[in-house]
């Protein structure tokens, strides 16, 4: 006879068992912060290195590739990301795309390093109670070996349970300078994947010391991706920088919800210290284990190091684009527009957007940093800004522009709307090149399609729709006494754009 107070009991304890089996999950922290200068003319202010497909013949970008990257990792939860505020439409998009639904996308009004993005992270993800492992990755980063990744990471899983502050010491390949180092308590053993203890983390060596690190197994590159409990980070952030853990409370305690994002509070986030989690935490806590990661990393840092990292051809150049090489050897070619030819060429970077050309020797790309400083000094647009501007709604591009009038080609998502709005000092004319518009002025609504044209006149309440299943092209023609994008007066808005008006006043959202 069936006895179900016996089973019932079996029941549950084979319940309990199997929950305890169950992996700790894993919540991915993706730091999406950064402009990536050394990139430009291609990675700016306005659209950064880590939202742009730089690495592999697909259409993925470094982010999106950041996310995939973790499928088979036990455990794994949806990410929470951590990006500029002018950036939230662009991550959001990004990661629908890939159909990731995050955990959060945490909205910085500036940026303040990486402990204080750290520290948002781990409050955010333990504000209900729960104790997740974080996974700290940077939105930036090449991984060539996604299994031995994988594997690293699953290593590190028993040290991060324990308590420990788990980071990966990439297996250095060269004597590199231009990295810091971690120095392990002992030997490391790529095969075996176990944690040791570290003695101490060192700045970017000269290149003698370098060649040293280089036969010592315990020396590791710094690669700023880390494991721990939610629950220790923040425990050590209080003991050794707890006026960051406050002001992160306080910019969470204050947060504005803004459609699927988490606006932190301005003046609270401000008040953070700018730390690095390396200077904050790493470099004092006795909690630090490193682990050997031999999967092919690199952080693309510069024109030079994204050719290294690439397929090249049998002249070893690197072509993406519109580009044709003969007699060239070892360049990296990249045209976004117009084509590209490189005649009897050597060792160079040539880059070309819409706006700029970058031609540089691959040795000196990484200076082109400095040219960015110039030109930001100088006000010039080139500096911070693409032609073509991403918003919630689409993007538009600049084509050309005069003293009192300017050409945009603007492409409407499907579905999709731009605010109700009015201009005080220019007037628009549109002409559809592609799809069916819906128009409203002053109230009445019309379908515009290909070939027909509507004029917005000066102080019209106005707002363009696509009510297709295609994007929408149009051709608007402005013509005023001011024609920069802070001439708009916001009535609706369905992004949540005039709330931001009225946090800090910017338009240009």
């Amino acid at each position: 006879m069936l006895d179900f107070t016996s089973f019932l009991r079996d029941a549950d304890r084979n319940q309990a068992m199997n929950k305890k089996l169950e992996p700790k999950p894993i919540i991915p922290v993706i730091l999406c912060g950064g402009t990536g200068t050394r990139l430009w003319p291609l990675s700016r202010a306005s659209y950064p290195k880590q939202y742009w497909p730089l690495y592999g013949d697909g259409e993925e970008t470094l982010l999106q590739q950041t996310y995939n990257r973790l499928h088979g990792l036990k455990g794994l939860a949806e990410p929470l990301l951590i990006c500029h505020e002018s950036h939230r439409f662009i991550v959001a998009e990004q990661m629908r795309q890939i159909d990731v639904e995050p955990n959060a996308i945490l909205l910085e009004p500036i940026g303040r390093n990486t402990a204080p993005a750290i520290g948002v992270a781990a409050l955010k993800a333990t504000e209900k109670g729960d104790d997740p492992l974080l996974l700290v990755l940077a939105a930036d980063h090449i991984i060539h070996d996604q299994t031995q990744f994988i594997r690293t990471v699953e290593a590190g899983r028993t040290n991060a349970e324990g308590g420990r502050l788990v980071t990966f010491g990439i297996v250095p390949t060269k004597p590199e300078t231009g990295y810091g180092y971690i120095e392990a308590c002992q030997p490391l053993q790529n095969e075996a994947l176990k944690g040791v203890p570290i003695s101490r983390f060192i700045e970017k060596p000269d290149i003698q010391t370098a060649k040293e690190f280089l036969k010592d197994t315990r020396f590791t590159w710094n690669s700023g991706i880390f494991l721990f409990k939610a629950s220790a980070i923040i425990s050590e952030l209080e003991r050794l920088a707890p006026e960051i853990v406050s002001c992160c409370r306080a910019s969470l305690d204050q947060e504005i919800p803004d459609l699927d994002f988490f606006r932190l509070e301005r003046e609270a986030f401000a008040k953070c210290p700018n730390l690095a989690i390396d200077v904050a935490v790493m470099e004092r806590t006795k909690l630090g284990t490193v682990l050997p990661l031999d999967a092919g990393w690199s952080d693309i840092g510069s024109w030079n190091a994204l050719w290294e990292t690439a397929d090249k051809d049998e002249n070893g150049n690197v072509l993406r684009g519109h580009v044709i090489a003969d007699k060239s050897n070892s360049c990296y070619l990249r045209s976004e527009h117009r084509l590209v030819v490189g005649l009897g060429l050597e060792n160079l970077v040539v880059v070309e957007t819409d706006d700029a050309v970058l031609i540089a020797e691959k040795n000196q790309a990484q200076n082109v940093k400095n040219i960015v400083k110039v030109l930001e000094s100088e006000g010039r647009p080139e500096g911070i800004a693409h032609r073509k501007i991403y918003r919630p709604w689409g993007n538009y591009t600049g084509v050309v522009q005069g003293s009192r009038w300017q050409v945009k080609r603007i492409e409407v998502k499907p579905g999709a709307s731009l605010s109700l709005q009015m201009h005080h000092h220019r007037a628009e004319h549109w002409v559809v090149v592609k799809g069916t518009a819906l128009v409203e002025r002053d109230g009445e609504k019309s379908l515009i399609s290909e070939n027909q044209s509507t004029y917005i006149p000066l102080g019209c309440k106005h707002r363009l729709s696509n009510p297709g299943r295609m994007p929408m092209e149009l051709i608007e023609i402005q013509s005023g006494t001011y024609l920069d994008e802070d001439d708009i007066v916001r009535f609706e808005d369905r992004y949540g754009r005039i709330q931001q008006m009225n946090i800090n006043t910017s338009t240009q959202l």
